[in-house]
């Protein structure tokens, strides 16, 4: 389960794919792929969290790494770059760190 909090050491990485509705859904198979198969086997991965547009075309992808470092080595290795060759077949993709600077609970 995702905690976000304040403070953390955490990496936080908000990536926004754009994709032609019709290939939304293998979009969100391939990144659940990466997600449960491939990630976890890279250092530093925390985890991540995918989200499906509404409209059709975005799929985001909230993910964590204990470091930016980490997430470059993890760019480079071959089983990432070969998924994501597939992913960016069929979207694009906004790819931004972020830093959690306020969290609002009832």
């Amino acid at each position: 389960m995702t905690e976000i909090s304040t403070g953390g050491d955490l990496v936080t990485y908000i990536n926004v794919f754009t994709v032609a509705p019709e290939n939304q859904q293998r979009l969100i198979e391939l990144l659940q792929y990466m997600a449960r198969e491939v990630m976890p086997k890279q250092p530093g991965y925390v985890q991540a969290n995918i989200h499906r547009g509404l409209e059709g075309t975005r799929v985001a992808n909230y993910n964590q790494w204990r470091s930016q470092a980490d997430l470059a080595a993890a760019r480079e290795d071959a089983d990432v770059r070969a998924c994501m060759e597939q992913v960016l077949k069929i979207a694009t993709l906004d790819l931004v760190p972020y830093e959690v600077v306020s969290v609002h609970r009832p």
